[in-house]
């Protein structure tokens, strides 16, 4: 059910088996891929709306990638300056 209105698209980051080499991007709209050391690769960046999200997992499915999770992330914020109260009440950072 779409209310009209234009969202943001939300930060996913999908977790599956194996190491996927970098070509493997192609398959998930250009998202970022990242080695774990457990042996798992996730599969991070935007996606537009739930029909989307759901058309990953599909790819998934048919690809026959293990699926280990699926989580919806904050994005990134490094615009956002880190405040340490602790030095604005005279605490030593």
């Amino acid at each position: 059910m779409s209310t009209g209105q234009y969202h943001e698209p939300r930060q996913y980051q999908i977790r599956v088996k194996g190491h996927l080499e970098s070509r493997w991007a192609a398959w998930f709209d250009g998202m970022r891929l990242t080695h774990e050391t457990d042996g798992t690769t996730n599969i991070c960046g935007p996606v537009v709306d739930q029909a989307a999200l759901h058309g990953l997992l599909h790819t998934l499915r048919d690809t026959g990638l293990s699926l280990v999770s699926v989580a919806q992330v904050e994005p990134d914020r490094p615009d956002v300056p880190v405040i340490d109260h602790r030095s604005a009440e005279g605490e030593p950072a």
